[in-house]
């Protein structure tokens, strides 16, 4: 029998059955990201971290007792522990590649689902995913955790609401550093089959994320792919693309772990009414041109005369690190779980297995475009 900590269940730990009773999250996979999403649920009200799985016994253990729950080894079996029934939604954070072989299953034991980035690293992988998402009728959201930021959101609403004019094009840029020890540290790092990808795939999609947010969907893509920096890893540490949206705008996308030490992530939108710079999840530059506003026949470029960005733009302490968007997210889940209980069988995430498809496939669409030299169509979402 596996090592594990699942021999009985508290009274506390009953199926979430009532319309206001904490909503119970499991963790499989007890990595680094597990620890930020664990802390991240430990902050919510109306979430309890219930159960803790992971291959290592020791990582279980650990991260379990830190914060109260149960855990178990047993990866493959743990639905069916007894823990499992206080759970309502479980949490994916395993190596890219493992991800419909985990989801899939909990969808299927009547488990709504949040899974870390990418949905999957195959376009088959994640119609695996879909379609058990809609046999089941439960609902999976796909971690992307920046559309959260109040940055984000202001931009995504001055486009929705035209103030930004017609999008004309946009800049998505990632550059960061991972050492080699970052990539010979796990066996998984690194490789097509478990990792899916590079730079863009693991990195750089946060911010191609949030550009398709931004942007709508994306057609086209012309791509180049390297590794410059870094040895025995099979994927890219440096990828840059062009791409063509279906309003007809452009995007480039810069994706790298090769910018020592790590400089930046931000995204530029650029509108014929107005733009904005998202600069670490901080808004650092907003203009909008208003009514009354005369129209400038040339522009020397943002300048504090020209910015409408202000400090309460700038982010709060408690706004800095990964845990506060992780947490947003988290409680759009609740958010769902809730309204389900409700008997709202149409309530779904803000971010669900659409958006997670639509990142995917344009990643996916980039590695094919380096691989063969050509201009890739990228398949519409499902």
């Amino acid at each position: 029998m596996p090592a594990e900590q699942l021999t009985s269940v508290p009274a506390d730990l009953a199926p979430s059955d009532g319309v206001t009773a904490p909503v119970g999250f499991a963790l499989v996979g007890a990595g680094t990201i597990a620890r930020v999403t664990a802390d991240a649920i430990s902050r919510l009200d109306g979430a309890e971290l219930r159960l803790v799985v992971d291959r290592s016994a020791a990582s279980a253990a650990a991260l379990a007792d830190e914060y109260g729950a149960q855990w178990s080894d047993d990866v493959p079996g743990y639905l069916s522990a007894p823990a499992a029934a206080s759970v309502d939604v479980v949490v994916v954070s395993t190596p890219s590649g493992s991800h419909a072989d985990l989801v899939v299953p909990a969808l299927e034991a009547a488990k709504d689902v949040l899974v870390e980035k990418p949905l999957e690293i195959t376009l088959d992988a994640a119609q695996r995913i879909i379609d058990a998402e809609v046999r089941t009728g439960r609902v999976v959201g796909v971690v992307s955790q920046h559309r959260f930021d109040r940055a984000s959101e202001r931009v995504v609403d001055a486009v929705r609401s035209g103030r930004l004019g017609r999008l004309t094009s946009a800049i998505a840029s990632c550059a960061w550093w991972r050492s080699q020890a970052y990539y010979d540290s796990s066996g998984w790092r690194g490789t097509w089959a478990l990792d899916g990808g590079g730079a863009a795939m693991n990195q750089g999609i946060h911010v191609i994320d949030l550009m398709l947010a931004v942007m709508g969907d994306p057609v086209e893509v012309f791509a180049h792919t390297s590794r410059l920096a870094h040895e025995r890893i099979e994927v890219e540490d440096t990828a840059v693309a062009t791409v063509r949206f279906a309003s007809g705008a452009l995007g480039a996308v810069h994706a790298t772990t090769a910018a020592y030490p790590g400089v930046e992530t931000s995204l530029r939108i650029f509108g014929d009414r107005g733009s904005a710079a998202i600069i670490d999840d901080e808004l650092a530059y907003f203009h909008v041109r208003g009514d009354g506003d005369a129209e400038r026949v040339m522009g020397p470029g943002p300048g504090p005369s020209t910015n409408q960005a202000t400090d309460d733009d700038r982010l709060t302490r408690a706004e800095l690190g990964l845990g506060p968007s992780h947490g947003h997210q988290l409680r759009d889940m609740v958010r769902v779980v809730r309204a389900r209980r409700h008997g709202d069988p149409r309530a779904a995430p803000r971010v669900g297995t659409r958006e997670g498809h639509q990142a995917l496939a344009l990643i996916l669409a980039m590695y094919e475009s380096a691989s063969t030299g050509t201009k890739v169509r990228i398949p519409a979402a499902p």
